[in-house]
């Protein structure tokens, strides 16, 4: 087995120094290294979510300089990741096709400032739900598929350009077909923007048909789920599946459920863009699990 290297434990030990993150999840199932597929190296990636280009006004006073501001956070990375991925709402809705179009080119320039230059995009419902996602194919490509990477699988499933907030019976039949494909020893990693489970369907936290999409899923070993659309933090099991909800980058929203009504919290002028943020996601080939950092926006 690869030993890491003297880069990635000093990624680590940067982000711990500097205390702007902290392990707050070893994501994957205890079964033992022995009972999964391997590695092939050590690698990690960022994710970032719910950007909503194209928002403004309250709550957050700085809604054209926070997607800026992350990608010069995460440049500013001391190992720079593998990949990022972004789970959706990549620009805030609009009726107007032609102002969501340019929302969509901006959102692309701003993200071609990255300095890693393997992105993956998905959409949110703010992207894709009026059209079917036609305006997202024509900027970002598919709006559901997979790849590897080192060893891991990924697949993408789009539960927001079907306005009923459904996955659909034909992607459905392409994720079954694909996960065919694979060993159950495998590790899998899944991206929805819903989350594929109940947690607050009153508020639109859910995926109508997202039961089957688990039941799919239930055969793998190792499989690990990371979502969007929630605005915060949040953490669930289904069985041995762990689901990943990730902070926003334009305002965060109550807990599940909290409150009646579901309205973004204030900004607090004493702690800016408190409650915002982005994670990264590492995978270790001496590690069965994955390990989840969250990190600011902006340093505190």
């Amino acid at each position: 087995m690869q030993q890491k290297s003297a880069k990635h434990i000093a990624r680590r030990d940067f982000l711990k120094m500097a205390g702007i993150g902290g392990v707050v999840f070893a994501s994957g199932l205890a079964g033992g290294r022995n009972a999964l597929a391997a590695y092939q190296d050590d690698f990690y990636f960022v994710q970032l979510s719910d950007t909503h280009w194209g928002f403004e006004g309250a709550p957050n006073p700085d809604a054209k300089g926070t997607l800026p501001k992350a990608v010069a956070a995460v440049n500013s990375l001391a190992e720079q990741p593998d990949f990022i991925v972004f789970t959706g709402d990549l620009t805030h809705t609009t009726d107007d096709p032609v102002e969501r179009r340019k929302r969509m080119q901006e959102f692309r320039e701003m993200t071609s400032q990255l300095k890693v230059k393997k992105l993956y995009f998905m959409p949110g419902e703010h992207d894709a739900s009026l059209d079917n996602g036609a305006a997202f194919q024509e900027f970002f490509g598919k709006t559901h598929y997979r790849f590897a990477h080192k060893g891991v699988n990924f697949i993408v499933v789009d539960n927001v350009s079907d306005p009923t907030a459904s996955i659909g019976e034909a992607q459905l039949q392409w994720l079954k077909d694909e996960l065919a494909t694979l060993d159950k020893k495998q590790r899998l990693v899944v991206f929805t923007h819903r989350p594929l489970f109940d947690l607050a369907p009153q508020w639109d936290w859910a995926t109508r048909d997202g039961a089957k999409a688990v039941e799919l899923l239930m055969p793998f070993q190792n499989v690990t789920v990371f979502y969007g659309h929630i605005h915060q933090e949040h953490h669930h099991m289904t069985a041995h599946i762990p689901h990943h909800a990730a902070k926003s980058l334009i305002f965060p929203l109550p807990a599940p459920g909290s409150v009646p009504k579901r309205v973004p919290l204030a900004w607090d002028p004493a702690h800016p863009y408190q409650g915002l943020g982005f994670r990264d996601i590492e995978a270790e080939a001496a590690k069965p699990a994955l390990e989840i950092t969250e990190l600011p926006v902006i340093k505190a």
